[in-house]
């Protein structure tokens, strides 16, 4: 039988500023002694966690990325696997469980994190407020005919949509093919929003329509908010409402 005596915590770094990190991420980092991530993400933690042994991966290199958290845990040490936003949210909580399986003596713990569409939210102002769906553009894993059934039903159900991943050099129409696809079911007038580089230095935030929306450049950076046929604008805010009657 397997003694669980090494550790491994997969941990939800928040948008990327260390005081938009939960306390219990940071105190994950601080009982590790190795941290790996993606390159971009082990940047942002670096400067606060500097006694650290960092490990890191470049994009496309996940797999592997996890296999090397394993290996260092299989060495005695503990290790944090750090994700932006939240482990569970198109974060790496998954993977390392699967993998898991190959190491059963060693224990994983997740840390939960803010995710983008919690942090842009609050830049935006209110535009969670009642249901909505997440909805990643990136093709990478899924293909772009199942995307653009998530994109038409959820637009169809009349949810506010939260778009992660909205362009890139290789998909820089894709913005705008959502757009397309979201208005045969949302009036072009819906209000929507877009934060970028949420919690971090530079951090911008526009509310436009979904028309105006459609013209509209964004990157990797960017977080894209789609209302639902009550949301408004509201001094300059985004806000959809629960529906409480009030005076």
């Amino acid at each position: 039988m397997w003694i669980l005596d090494n550790k491994i915590y997969v941990v939800g770094i928040g948008p990327g500023a260390y005081e938009q990190m939960t306390m219990r991420a940071a105190e994950a980092l601080r009982r590790c002694d190795v941290i790996v991530g993606y390159t971009v993400y082990v940047e942002l933690v670096k400067e606060h966690f500097a006694n650290k042994r960092f490990m890191t991966t470049p994009m496309k290199k996940e797999i592997e990325r996890c296999r090397l958290a394993f290996e260092e845990a299989n060495k005695g040490y503990t290790v944090a696997m750090i994700c932006s936003g939240d482990a569970g949210v198109y974060g790496m909580s998954g993977l390392m469980l699967e993998i898991g399986q190959e190491y059963p003596h060693v224990e994983v713990e997740v840390i939960p994190g803010v995710t983008a569409a919690n942090g842009g939210a609050a830049v935006l102002g209110a535009p969670l407020i009642h249901d909505f769906a997440v909805i990643s553009l990136s093709d990478l894993l899924t293909p772009w005919e199942k995307i653009e059934k998530r994109l038409l039903c959820a637009s169809e159900a009349d949810f506010v949509i939260c778009l992660y991943n909205p362009s890139s050099k290789k998909r820089h129409d894709y913005l705008q093919k959502a757009c397309d696809l979201m208005m045969r079911s949302k009036d072009p007038d819906t209000v929507c929003g877009t934060v970028s580089n949420i919690g971090r230095e530079g951090e911008t935030f526009r509310v436009m329509t979904l028309k105006e929306l459609r013209d509209t450049r964004v990157d990797m950076f960017t977080t894209v908010y789609i209302g639902n046929s009550q949301t408004k604008m509201l001094n300059g805010k985004m806000v959809t409402p629960r529906g409480y009657i009030h005076g």
